[in-house]
């Protein structure tokens, strides 16, 4: 038995990927992020046309790159077609941001019942991502939903909550509580630190430092979650940080950081906690 840490990055965030603001030819990206020693790329339907998605898949392939999909289905239906491509490509999951949102809990719970159980039907699993604007917008919603429906599993980015309850620091332990039953329902976990106002903020600025310590912390905690609960298998992390208006800019429109060295940053930092994770266990 074994277990990897499979760290990927976003199509989306490559495009551009870097305060130049020049977007990449496709063939140099795929090259870019496998030369980088990422295990994958996420494709984002929301950011990325279909018709690009499907011309990327045979260069990701070449490269030895696995993509994971990411879906914003409007409709119950809407989704099957997307898990078909990820199957047919090996992605080892989908992600849904799901456009279908009614307004009550009560009506949530058939909407991602309809999803898991067409998920089973197609043999490619699904994770719903934490996203504002989306059927798991409020996480007091999202946390009643977990309870309805023991099957539901999360892509966690914890970024849209902190943001999206506007969130101080220190986290009250109620919300922290919130936030472990969050990642302890999460396969998969995304890279970007938030704050109370703004939903990515650069690693370096030292006022920034209290929200990547935290963020660090939920991520630490998320992949010690993960571990205890498989004894194999691989766990997905995504470095997603999003170019402008996700990225802070100046009076010039340029970005304030560069958000390729930042993922790598980030890559780094996870892959010592999965280390000392999986040294602690050999002690």
């Amino acid at each position: 038995m074994s277990r990897s840490l499979d760290v990927y990055t976003s199509l989306w965030a490559m495009q551009p990927h870097d305060p130049t603001g020049v977007k990449l030819p496709y063939e140099q990206v795929v090259d870019m992020v496998a030369d980088a020693g990422y295990r994958g790329m996420a494709l984002d339907f929301g950011a990325t046309s279909a018709e690009d998605i499907h011309r990327i898949l045979p260069m990701m392939s070449r490269a030895g790159l696995r993509p994971f999909l990411v879906d914003f289905p409007k409709t119950i239906e809407s989704l099957r077609p997307v898990l078909r491509l990820a199957k047919k490509h090996d992605a080892p999951f989908v992600v849904v941001i799901g456009q279908v949102m009614p307004l009550t809990v009560a009506g949530m719970i058939p909407v991602i019942r309809a999803w898991i159980a067409m998920s089973e039907e197609e043999g490619m699993p699904i994770l719903f991502e934490t996203h504002r604007n989306c059927i798991t917008n409020d996480l007091y919603a999202t946390l009643c939903l977990l309870d309805a429906v023991p099957e539901m599993r999360l892509c966690a980015d914890l970024s849209h909550y902190v943001v999206g309850r506007e969130m101080t620091l220190p986290i009250p332990e109620r919300e922290m509580q919130h936030m472990s039953r969050i990642l302890a329902r999460s396969d998969s976990f995304q890279g970007r630190v938030a704050g109370r106002q703004q939903v990515q903020l650069q690693l370096e600025f030292p006022q920034n430092a209290k929200w990547v310590d935290l963020f660090r912390d939920w991520w630490a905690e998320g992949l010690a979650s993960w571990r205890a609960r498989n004894d194999e298998g691989s766990c997905v992390y995504l470095c997603e940080l999003g170019p402008p208006d996700y990225a802070i800019t100046g009076p010039d429109g340029r970005e304030m950081s560069n958000r390729w060295d930042e993922a790598l940053t980030i890559k780094g930092w996870v892959e010592e906690i999965w280390a000392g994770l999986e040294a602690a266990e050999r002690v």
